[in-house]
């Protein structure tokens, strides 16, 4: 018997021991769970974040209206910010259905949601449903990373029971709606945009699915990608789990998968009339930094009119077709401007951005023919030739005693050696008229004449005083490059100097406007992502010109019957009996490198449409063409401002 006791005792004590030994490895993985819990999360973000942190917005650039998208500016997100209400309810409960179907009833971490779904998945085949949560999708979205580590999944959870503690379910929904990366999208609104280029309200059943599915596997399943006929395939599979879990009925199932889906264009590159949202990105770059747009959501309304944009482009790409089989001109540029308000409406600085450089293998910026990058609208100086000439007058006009009947002789001259040589020009028609007024010498182009005006300004005969007249009125109307130097000869009549078309558009807008300068304005205003304008363009005329030389200039290039003698009828505009008073000029360089029409609408005209359009046509590496502006040009500007005003 005592034996049999004292065999009870030790094994007693070997169970104890045993147990005692249970207990402290217990109490050691406890410890250690908390010390790697402490050690991991002591540094982890406070999920209050999320009401002091802005949410990174991308900034978007839009036309006039503010309705068309011209560009985005954006980091690594893409986002348009929706509230629960703008979302509709199939889309949740898509969402709900694909990835957490016990959302409103579990406090966070759903152990059954992730054996349902292990065992959904195993049935299927296929991913149809998540593990996670969508708390704990949104701990890892907004503040971890997808890395797959011991580390990183306690991180995770503590952060989601944090959340949950924090905020409402819906709090929680909304912010994961903004937040769910969708490939080049983040958040809903964006994917809704980016996808099928509606807002997210006005979703579909089957489109609501479609972004469902994308959540598992944005990348891959990407309806831009190869992989479209499995995303639909799944698509239906979302549907069904709707279904099953009485979301939806089986009839609006049945319904959903015969819709047709039409999928917007891949907008990863989006960019339209690319030559002047560069133009206006740059200027945004320079002023608020290039990080600062890509995440606190500007919204830019510019001056363009889209309709105008497209109707600029479709007429240069249609006349550069004809330019290149005819006249070896490849490339084109067109500027519209209001000249009351300076707003540029339509801008093209090549003839397609979008082409690849001719001919193959040149080197663009060298000797290509038709480089797309090349910026003949703002940043390409070229010769502007005859078309120059109007500033010439202009200072003439504004010097008492010159009228448009002012006479000057149109004869054989030599205006001395410059450059090393005799400058003794000749007229476009290589013919002499003698004694001609002013309006005839600028309505009919004539060199002679030009250059001897441009010689008398000054009433010395000095060319360099009449140079320095000239330079002060085109810079007074607008033309941003030219120099005050004594470089400058008899030629600078003649239109030699490098100008920039839009310089060009906005100081013939000053005839327009009887001698009023607006600063061409590419931005109307800047709102930041609250809808509050920050920056607004709202320009002051001033007086540059005369009201009497602007009319003089006006009533000259816009006298048909004064130019038809070289020009004939090519540059009239008139169309169902509607006539506009409209002034034009060309302009044709040296060996026929450039080809320019510059013209407008002004006084009491039908509609009273303020418009002032310049075209310039030739080839980007410089080379000669085979035409004059009144061919090149011309017909691309008589095409656009038919267009516009007709």
């Amino acid at each position: 018997m005592l034996k049999k006791v004292n065999h009870n005792l030790k094994k007693n004590k070997k169970l104890f021991f045993i147990l005692k030994l249970l207990g402290l490895s217990f109490c050691f993985i406890i410890f250690v769970f908390f010390v790697l819990v402490f050690y991991y999360t002591k540094d982890l973000p406070r999920p209050e974040i999320f009401a002091e942190k802005p949410i990174i917005l991308s900034t978007r650039i839009y036309d006039r209206t503010g309705e068309i998208l011209l560009h985005e500016i954006y980091g690594d997100e893409k986002r348009i910010v929706v509230s629960l209400d703008e979302v509709p309810t199939h889309l949740i409960y898509a969402i709900l259905a694909a990835e957490d179907n016990r959302f409103f009833e579990h406090f966070g971490l759903d152990v059954k949601g992730i054996t349902r779904a292990a065992w959904t998945n195993f049935r299927t085949g296929r991913i149809v449903q998540g593990g996670s949560t969508l708390t704990q999708q949104l701990a890892r979205t907004a503040f971890l990373t997808r890395e797959e580590s011991l580390e990183r999944k306690i991180r995770e959870i503590v952060l989601t029971l944090d959340i949950e503690r924090r905020y409402s379910k819906n709090q929680i929904l909304e912010l994961y709606l903004n937040h769910v990366p969708l490939g080049i999208a983040h958040g809903v609104g964006e994917a809704s945009q980016v996808f099928f280029n509606k807002p997210v309200s006005n979703l579909s059943l089957t489109e609501s699915a479609i972004l469902a599915t994308l959540i598992r596997s944005p990348s891959r399943l990407s309806p831009f990608g190869p992989n479209k006929e499995e995303l639909l395939y799944i698509k239906n599979l979302v549907l069904d789990e709707m279904v099953r879990e009485n979301f939806i009925t089986q009839e609006e199932v049945n319904k959903a998968k015969q819709e047709k889906i039409i999928f917007a264009k891949d907008r990863g590159q989006q960019l339209k009339a690319p030559h002047f949202t560069l133009y206006v990105k740059q200027y945004l770059i320079n002023k608020y930094g290039e990080n600062f747009l890509k995440e606190r959501g500007l919204r830019i309304i510019t001056s363009l009119d889209w309709e105008l944009q497209q109707l600029a482009e479709k007429a240069i790409q249609e006349r550069v077709e004809a330019n290149k089989r005819y006249y070896n001109a490849h490339n084109a540029a067109l500027v519209a401007i209001n000249p009351s308000t300076g707003h540029i409406l339509a801008l093209v600085g090549s003839a397609d951005w979008f082409a690849d450089p001719y001919p193959k293998n040149c080197i663009p910026g060298k000797n290509c023919l038709f480089d797309p990058k090349f910026n003949a609208a703002i940043t390409a100086g070229r010769q502007p030739g005859s078309a120059f000439k109007p500033f010439i007058f202009a200072a003439a006009f504004e010097k008492h005693g010159y009228n448009d009947k002012t006479i000057v002789n149109d004869e054989l001259t030599n205006f001395g050696i410059w450059g090393g040589r005799s400058f003794i020009p000749q007229n476009f028609d290589l013919s002499f008229r003698g004694p001609v007024t002013l309006r005839q010498a600028l309505a009919l182009s004539l060199n002679i004449p030009t250059v001897k005006v441009l010689r008398d300004l000054a009433g010395l005969g000095n060319f360099f005083t009449g140079i320095e007249n000239s330079i002060n009125i085109a810079e007074r109307l607008g033309i941003t490059t030219l120099e005050k130097t004594n470089n400058y000869g008899p030629s600078f009549a003649l239109g030699v100097s490098d100008v920039n078309l839009i310089d060009m558009v906005s100081a013939y807008g000053v005839f327009a406007t009887e001698g009023l300068r607006v600063y061409p304005i590419s931005i109307l205003r800047i709102e930041n992502s609250q809808g509050n304008i920050i920056e607004e363009n709202k320009k002051t005329p001033k007086r540059v010109l005369s009201v009497q030389s602007s009319r003089l200039i006006n009533d000259i290039l816009s006298d048909k019957n004064a130019r038809s003698p070289i020009f004939g009828r090519n540059l009239d505009l008139n169309s169902n009996n509607i006539y506009y008073n409209v002034a034009v000029k060309t302009g044709t360089t040296d060996k026929f490198r450039d080809g320019w029409a510059v013209g407008y609408t002004f006084g009491n005209t039908f509609n009273n449409i303020p418009l002032v359009t310049g075209v310039w046509a030739g080839n980007s590496d410089n080379s000669p063409t085979r035409s004059p502006g009144v061919f090149l040009s011309a017909s691309i500007w008589k095409i656009f401002m038919e267009g516009a005003l007709f």
